[in-house]
Parts: structure tokens; C-alpha cells; sequence
């Protein structure tokens, strides 16, 4: 484990950043991206310019679109996203990236597949989805994503006119300033136990539950490179009774973007064994929704699954 107090937060749990592209530097620009073919909020973003592209993402939720120059599928879906983000008017902004030319953005995110979407909120991973999908769909997760944004205080546009509602967006709580602060300067285990602490003093505090099953997430996955998610999947593949493998390799989809096959994994082997190994799974998974958002399609469709799997 590397030493939190001079390691810069991961902003993408779960991957190695050294040598790919470094997301933590932040800067605090409300700049909209340069105009792109078919709207005015979507950019190319290539490695040298994608930390800045991720800065935006305190003003404003960001979605990237990790596709191929030689992919059909990427562009019309690149064309989809575009007409959305006018639709959005400024209250998103569009990352287009090609991963044949831009590898390290891929590596960043764990990509095994393109095109795949994911979006940003102050620099923080929110998985999306791979492949296509119906334009309604993809609607419905970026209305999503904006819900999420505004309860984390990103409420900005990038349209030119300032966004009242995000000049009068209270300050938040001590103990949750004292984890994001700890999240930035790269001590998880402070930030842990500010959300601790917080969930102690109020039990039902919905925000403190969803930032301590994020850090959870970062902690357990902040040393897994390449090479030992490999290791893990092939461990995965060869013990479907290994449970400590299937929640670290749901844990590594869950940070690429491939909800559906974790909650399909530790759904899975919840209907096949029983045992303390059973309820190890089961409170993971339901961590791992709080990760992904408990409103989003794909916990409510995991949630029926689990409860024919206990019952």
C-alpha cells in the first residue's frame, strides 16, 4: 500500500495511473471546451489534454466517450451523445477519445471495449456503459448522473451565465470537507474515518453511506495494476468458490464501467453457495450499489436478481 500521506488521491480506484495519465491535478476553470462537429459542449481530448478536460468536471458533470476512429458503432455514438449535450445546454460537457491514438486514457479507465462511456464529478470515476444504447437510455443515465452531480454541489453551465442555484450551494458538513479533503491528499484511511464518524453522529446520513462505500472502494482497489488484475481474473476464472477473487474482480468492473457483469458475478455466487461467504457477498454487493447509485437502472434490475437468489 503505497504512503497516503504523500500519494495523491486516485481518482480512478482501482488502476495503476503511474506512467498513463495523471487525473489528480484539478483546476478550477469554468472554461467550456472548444467547439466540436456537432456541439458546442464535446472536444477531442487526447493525453496531453485530458487533465484539463477533467477539471471541468468541478463545474460541471463530464462524459467520455472512449471510442476508435475505426469503430462505426463509436461514432454514431459519438454523433447521439453530441445531440444530447445540446439537448443538456451547457449542463454537461462531452469528451470524445480515440484510444488507438490515446492508449493511456484508456489504460486510466481499465477499457477492455470501445466505445465505452463513463462521466467524471469533480475528478471522481461514475461508471456509465459499454457498447450502444437506445438515445432514451442514454437520457436517462445522464439525467441521472446530473442528480448525483448536484448532491455532491457541481451544479454549474458551461453557457456563459452563472448558475444561481451553485452560488447559493451550502458549504458541507465538517466531517464530509474533512473526507474530501483527505480523498485530495491521498490519505483514504482519514477519509474513512470522517465518514465514520459522521455515519455515527447520524446514522441515516445518505451522503456519508455513499462517500465511505466509495473510499471502501478506493482502498481496496488502490494498488491493483494490470498485471495483478489478471492474476485476480484468472483466479476468478479457475475458483467460482474463491470469494475474496470474484468481489475483487467485480470491484475492477465496477471501476471499468462494467456494472452489470460485477452485480451478475456476486449475484451469481450468492444463489450458489451459503454460509458466512454468502452474507461476505451480499454486503458487498449492496456497498457496490451504493457506489453506482441506488436510483440507477441497473441496481433496481441487480436488486431483483439478488432477492430471487436468496429467496
Amino acid at each position: 500500500m503505497s504512503n497516503p500521506s504523500s500519494t495523491p488521491a486516485n481518482p480512478l480506484p482501482g488502476i495503476n495511473l503511474r506512467g498513463a495519465v495523471d487525473l489528480s491535478a484539478l483546476k478550477n476553470r469554468a472554461t467550456a471546451p472548444a467547439p466540436g462537429p456537432g456541439s458546442p459542449y464535446a472536444v477531442d481530448v487526447n493525453e496531453q489534454s485530458f487533465q484539463e478536460f477533467v477539471g471541468l468536471s468541478q463545474t460541471v458533470p463530464v462524459v467520455v466517450l472512449l471510442g476508435s476512429a475505426r469503430s462505426n458503432q463509436s461514432a454514431m455514438l459519438a454523433g447521439v451523445l453530441e445531440k444530447l449535450m445540446n439537448d443538456f445546454g451547457g449542463s454537461l460537457a462531452l469528451g470524445r477519445v480515440d484510444t488507438d491514438t490515446s492508449p493511456g486514457i484508456a489504460q486510466a479507465f481499465g477499457v477492455t471495449a470501445v466505445p465505452t462511456t463513463v462521466a467524471l464529478i469533480k475528478g471522481q470515476p461514475v461508471p456509465l456503459f459499454e457498447g450502444d444504447m437506445p438515445e432514451d437510455q442514454i437520457k436517462s443515465f445522464l439525467d441521472e448522473l446530473l442528480k448525483v452531480a448536484a448532491s455532491n454541489g457541481v451544479t454549474g453551465n458551461l453557457g456563459g451565465a452563472p448558475d444561481a442555484q451553485a452560488a447559493e450551494e451550502p458549504p458541507l458538513p465538517p466531517l464530509h470537507q474533512a473526507a474530501h479533503d483527505a480523498i485530495a491528499s491521498g490519505d483514504l484511511a482519514a477519509a474513512q474515518a470522517a465518514y465514520e464518524k459522521a455515519l455515527a453522529e447520524k446514522p441515516n446520513d445518505a451522503d456519508a453511506k455513499v462517500g465511505l462505500a466509495q473510499v471502501h472502494l478506493m482502498r481496496r482497489a488502490a494498488d491493483i495494476d494490470v498485471a495483478a488484475a489478471e492474476v485476480l481474473r484468472a483466479r476468478a476464472a479457475g475458483d467460482a468458490d474463491d470469494v475474496e477473487a470474484q468481489l475483487a474482480v467485480a470491484d475492477l468492473d465496477v471501476t471499468g464501467g462494467h456494472v452489470e457483469d460485477a452485480f451478475a458475478r456476486i449475484v451469481s455466487f450468492i444463489s450458489l453457495h451459503f454460509g458466512p461467504e454468502r452474507e461476505t457477498a451480499r454486503v458487498r454487493l449492496l456497498e457496490l450499489y451504493e457506489v453506482v447509485g441506488v436510483a440507477d437502472p441497473r441496481v433496481s434490475a441487480s436488486r431483483q436478481a439478488l432477492a430471487r437468489a436468496l429467496f
